[in-house]
């Protein structure tokens, strides 16, 4: 059965099946293409008649996942210019909850296309479900002299003041709106969360916090190496000379040499302390205080925030490409040392963890400098905030507990295709089902069903799968080896 519904720009039909109503590829901003490459977001033209939503829309440019990475993180390519777009599942009413899916790919890859971020499972438990795409790598996020930094960061902006313009024609209550996202989208998050836009009025960081910010000079070194292997002046003009597919294979190779050697001597300390190339960049502009600073000091205050991550995020990187295998100590000090880790954290783990291999150790140590201690450092200092750990392990390629595992927990799709390659054959459902309950607890009550986080007591909810209980301060003895 189809369904039409009037938005700011014109009519959009979209597919009742099982009583959700579906809307995809409903364009939010003008192709950034053209006269609009490497600009802010700018309105898209209103149409005559009615637009078909059916099918998800044009994906942004970006490269594929790596082996072994492309069948575990399955990142669909719709070809197209239009796509700067969002999707909306809705079981129908008024006044219902809206949740704005933010995707996560190290700001280079992912969609709203994705299989596993189908909206059907929330819109089936009363909630309006929304996923955005937004530009990416150096489309989004490249310092270009000539160009507005942070356009990616502009692009989600964008999409949120269309859900607010646009989400009552859906069911939806603009004054309910709940953000939440996964790895970049969890960052992307929390520095939204910084900016104290109004947009929303409660968010979820899901393995992603404040911590993560590029200095301009250091973000200017990764265009003017991009720039010299393509050949071009360092500039948005020079950039803009380059058809993205050009510009996508030497984006990705630089990405690699990042993430592989995090040296702060070549590619600056903000870059290596992320061990991403391309981020949110501090300007004078929009985002001029990295998040958890601003958080820290009051910013988002009264906004509900759920934020957590897995107990074991980086085995994801070093697991299933053979890297733990190869590591030494003294490669695990070396990539340590770019992160930022000091040398006698190191040697404290490798102590504490003495029946750890080298790549395990390094994978804990990531895990807790890059994700767990960011995000108990935002929840020390935000009110109201909730706190989760995710230690549900994966039997499938000595992948534990990884970064990107809860998903299809989170969504209730663990039969997607897109989990199973993470999951395996036979995940726990009814972790699922206590997962996904309380995310949309969250979005509908501003409660998850657990303690808010207090710093005297460190309540932390745990999905393990079986106990599923809150635990004062797990692991308190490796986090407070980072206390000075």
């Amino acid at each position: 059965m189809e369904t039409v519904v009037r938005t700011t720009y014109g009519k959009v039909r979209g597919k009742i099946e099982d009583g959700v109503a579906a809307y995809l590829g409903i364009p939010y901003a003008a192709p950034p293409f053209g006269p609009h490459r490497f600009q802010a977001p700018r309105p898209p033209e209103a149409w005559e008649g009615v637009r078909d939503t059916t099918q998800y829309g044009p994906t942004v440019p970006k490269p594929r996942y790596p082996k072994p990475y492309d069948t575990l993180l399955p990142d669909p390519v719709v070809p197209g210019d239009d796509c700067l777009n969002l999707n909306v599942w809705t079981p129908g009413g008024s006044g219902l909850p809206v949740m704005v899916w933010i995707h996560g790919g190290a700001f280079r890859n992912g969609s709203g296309a994705v299989d596993i971020y189908n909206g059907r499972t929330f819109a089936r438990d009363g909630v309006v479900c929304v996923t955005i795409n937004y530009r990416l790598g150096v489309e989004g996020f490249a310092n270009l002299p000539g160009a507005p930094l942070n356009r990616g960061l502009r692009d989600q902006i964008a999409a949120l003041e269309w859900v607010r313009d646009n989400i009552t024609a859906f069911g939806g209550d603009p004054d309910q709106v709940t953000v939440f996202g996964e790895s970049a989208g969890a960052m992307s998050v929390t520095t939204l969360l910084s900016l104290d836009l109004g947009l929303f009025h409660r968010a979820i960081a899901q393995s992603g916090a404040g911590s993560i910010a590029q200095s301009p000079d250091d973000a200017l070194l990764v265009t003017k190496e991009m720039a010299v292997r393509l050949g071009v002046e360092p500039t948005a003009e020079g950039f803009a000379a380059l058809d993205p597919a050009t510009i996508i294979p030497v984006q990705a190779a630089v990405a690699a040499e990042v993430a592989a050697l995090p040296d702060p001597g070549r590619w600056g300390r903000t870059t290596a302390a992320a061990a991403m190339s391309l981020m949110p960049v501090l300007d004078d502009d929009l985002y001029v205080r990295r998040a958890e600073d601003a958080i820290a000091d009051g910013a988002g205050r009264g906004v509900d925030l759920l934020i957590g991550y897995t107990a074991e995020e980086f085995r994801l990187f070093l697991m299933p490409n053979g890297l733990a295998d190869v590591l030494t100590p003294d490669l695990v000090n070396f990539v340590a040392t770019g992160f930022g880790i000091a040398p006698s954290v190191t040697a404290a783990y490798r102590d504490r963890h003495a029946d750890l291999s080298a790549g395990e150790v390094l994978a804990l140590l990531i895990t807790d400098s890059f994700f767990r201690l960011p995000a108990n450092r935002v929840a020390e200092t935000h009110t109201p905030t909730w706190m989760y750990e995710f230690a549900w392990c994966s039997p499938n390629l000595d992948l534990g507990a990884c970064h990107a595992l809860e998903l299809g927990f989170v969504f209730d799709n663990l039969r997607s295709p897109d989990a199973l390659g993470m999951a395996g054959e036979n995940p726990p459902q009814a972790l699922a089902d206590v997962m996904h309950k309380a995310w949309v607890d969250f979005a509908v009550h501003g409660d998850p069903g657990w303690p808010r986080f207090d710093p005297s007591t460190r309540s932390v909810k745990v999905f393990d799968g079986i106990k599923n209980e809150v635990v004062p301060d797990p692991r308190a003895e490796d986090r407070l080896t980072w206390t000075p």
